[in-house]
């Protein structure tokens, strides 16, 4: 796909440095070795303080650029930098290529939030980092897509948590110029823009575009100065509070989506719409194909033939369910238009409440395969909507891009042993798990104790900034440097607060949770992170809670509570953490990828068992507890896990860690760490997952063999 782009910044670069701005403006340079060392290389002080290579070229001063010219380590990163670049580009041989299916065109990927890296905060949580990695891997393995998100001008909230707990929620509006977009270039010259119609006339939208190595990335824009200022504001902010205006927004993701593609001359083979967000990307197919003559039912089974939908989650907040009279004011202009089958087309949007219009069951009803992220959630699923989907729905448990998100250290043995291409080197060979079993137990433990070394510097220094802000002393300051221990069995949680997540279990007894992590020949240390939407009072009152909790005086320095947790934040913790913590109410957790990240990383999961934990967990790759069913009687269900919880602490996991051998080592622990590794790095990676709907249904459908007719 050619998508033409306009120029957005003017570097002050040397000639031998010019495709240095190529680089930066592909996010491929995110999770290849050798782009990220060429940014730390140039300028490792600007490099760490922003981690964005746009600000980095940009700050660069042309008298340090004449020093860079006389590095010759520089010039070689930079040199093999592009070699890597080009050659990925160009490569002729990757997965897609050796499939003996083909697409008749792109697969279209449609999603409200992409994570694809801290510098460009268009995500909130796990749906986004999902989406990010996602795209990688189709990049990674060569598969046509093209995907189209919104672009947020002031993204997620930043979040600082205030002395006593309070979460304040910060807005920062974002420099389009700092970011690696460029505006996407019209056949008529300037900006290419399309229009949606709302009841008081049209909105312009601005198409930008971000790389993701082979896979672009549309982002739609209103803030742009033909608008009305009360349109501007409809792309600022992931997530907004108010319903209307988020109802404005995801028309904007899936009419102008379509409109985008569709100005580009592109025509996808697959529509895969990544949860309910951007439904409505399928009434603008379905108004297309009305306006050229064909009745609802000839345009529906045309639209159904292409489409798959993804839920991503059971709980009700997370589904896009909107008052009547809210879709019916916004959608006014579009139904007028559709002059068969209007009352029928509205009615899909109807699950079993005629008050309200569902963006998932109006997905449901126009795609031919429905599919939950995980088995269980599958399960839960076809639960809940089989009578929508007329059967089960299929089930496509989640993966982690893994090269994004494995160990530095523990990635570059991996390409020692496997090749440069081991993601999908390990994805195409039947014993590529059994592999992984010639990874030794010292170079496990030495790698996991530099990760752990790396996120306790991370940690100390994020609160020693938290603690400078409430106005700690000097002396108070100097004591972070005693804090997290890297002997202490440390275990991490960090996720959204949302309640199902019961980010308090751990403390439902208070004092045999004291006694657990204060013993003098076992201690224990717990760092939390994550952040509750601003509309979250429950989710805020848990930071809050724990918060006080790390301030008592029998839990300091062995409970403590990191803010503003981002896709940064969580390499660290996945990375660093000994143990990773996830205790869901049943059977609310879809998936739960942060486990996984975890996992590759030979990092221990202690977890419910729900989501992606219930066909993860082998009996030697970590701990479950709990039933996987849940109940109603919630109060006793959190009793008996926390109890659960603190006998596997007590009896398995505490001891387990401090059993070393002479040299120091934990040998039953790092036999652990290498089958959850083995058991976890192909079998959870987004690439075996993008093969996976590859297999269910983007060769089906963009082959024209499609589910709906068989």
């Amino acid at each position: 796909m050619n998508i033409p782009t306009l120029p957005q910044v003017e570097f002050a670069i040397p000639p031998t440095y010019a495709r240095a701005v190529e680089l930066a403006y592909n996010l491929w340079w995110s999770w290849n070795y050798t782009g990220t060392s060429l940014w730390s290389n140039l300028d490792p002080v600007a490099w760490d303080h922003t981690h964005n290579p746009i600000d980095l070229l940009e700050s660069i001063a042309p008298g340090h650029w004449q020093v860079i010219n006389q590095v010759e380590a520089v010039q070689e990163r930079y040199q093999a930098a592009l070699s890597d670049f080009d050659q990925y580009l160009a490569a002729e041989d990757s997965w897609y290529q050796r499939q003996e299916q083909r697409l008749s065109g792109p697969i279209a990927y449609l999603c409200t939030e992409f994570g694809i890296h801290a510098s460009v905060p268009f995500y909130s949580g796990g749906l986004g980092i999902l989406a990010g990695d996602h795209l990688k891997s189709a990049s990674d393995l060569g598969l046509p897509l093209v995907a189209v998100g919104l672009l947020f001008r002031r993204g997620y909230f930043r979040q600082e948590i205030e002395a006593e707990g309070e979460q304040q929620h910060i807005y920062p509006a974002l420099d389009v110029r700092r970011l690696p977009v460029r505006p996407v270039a019209s056949a008529t010259g300037g900006q290419l823009k399309v229009e949606v119609e709302f009841p008081h006339g049209p909105v312009k939208v601005a198409v930008w575009k971000l790389d993701v190595g082979r896979v672009p990335l549309l982002l739609l824009d209103t803030d742009i100065e033909e608008n009305d200022v009360s349109d501007r504001p409809i792309t600022h902010t992931l997530y907004v509070r108010g319903r209307a205006m988020r109802f404005c927004q995801e028309m904007i993701l899936g009419i102008g989506g379509v409109r985008a593609l569709e100005a580009l001359g592109i025509k996808p083979a697959v529509w895969h719409i990544n949860e309910g967000h951007a439904a409505l990307a399928l009434l603008e197919l379905a108004r297309e194909r009305i306006a050229g003559g064909a009745d609802l039912a000839t345009a529906m089974k045309s639209i159904k033939q292409q489409t798959v939908f993804t839920l991503h989650t059971p709980v009700p907040a997370g589904n896009e369910v909107f008052e009547r009279g809210i879709a019916d004011h916004y959608l006014r202009p579009f139904i007028a238009e559709m002059e068969n089958g209007t009352t029928d087309l509205s009615e899909l949007g109807v699950a079993r409440d005629h008050a309200t219009f569902d963006l998932g069951a109006f997905a449901i009803q126009m795609s031919s395969i429905v599919n939950g992220v995980s088995k269980r959630h599958a399960e839960v699923a076809t639960r809940d909507w089989e009578y929508l989907i007329g059967g089960p729905a299929a089930a496509v448990t989640n993966g982690v891009h893994t090269p994004s998100w494995i160990g530095r250290d523990a990635g570059r043995i991996l390409s020692e042993t496997f090749g440069t291409n081991w993601p999908s080197d390990l994805l195409l060979d039947p014993n590529g798990p059994q592999h992984l079993a010639a990874l030794t137990l010292a170079d496990i433990w030495a790698n996991h104790q530099k990760r752990k070394e790396i996120f306790t510097t991370f940690a100390r220094g994020r609160l020693r900034r938290q603690f400078a802000r409430h106005g700690a002393s000097p002396e108070e300051l100097r004591e972070v440097e005693t804090m997290l221990p890297n002997d202490c069995l440390t275990l991490g949680f960090a996720r959204r607060f949302a309640a199902y997540k019961r980010a308090t279990l751990m403390f439902d007894d208070l004092d045999r949770f004291q006694a657990l992590v204060t013993n003098p020949e076992r201690p224990v240390q717990v760092v939390f992170a994550g952040k509750a939407h601003p509309a979250d009072r429950q989710g805020q009152d848990f930071i809050k809670r724990i918060v006080e909790l790390s301030k008592l005086p029998e839990l300091r320095g062995h409970v403590f509570v990191l803010e503003d947790y981002d896709a940064r934040m969580a390499r660290f913790m996945v990375q660093g953490c000994d143990v990773w913590v996830n205790n869901p109410r049943p059977p609310m957790e879809a998936s739960g990828t942060s486990g996984m990240k975890a996992a590759i990383n030979g990092t221990l999961n202690l977890s419910v068992l729900d989501g992606w934990w219930v066909e993860g967990f082998n009996g030697h790759n970590g701990w479950a507890f709990g039933s996987s069913i849940g109940g109603d009687d919630h109060d006793r269900e959190d009793r008996d896990d926390a109890e659960a919880m603190y006998r596997l602490l007590e009896e398995e996991v505490s001891p387990l860690f401090y059993d070393r051998d002479e040299e120091g080592m934990p040998v039953g622990w790092v036999e652990m760490m290498r089958e959850a590794v083995i058991s976890t790095l192909v079998a959870f990676s987004s690439h075996r997952m993008v093969a996976e709907y590859s297999s269910l249904a983007y060769f089906p459908m963009g082959a024209g063999t499609h589910p709906a007719d068989a």
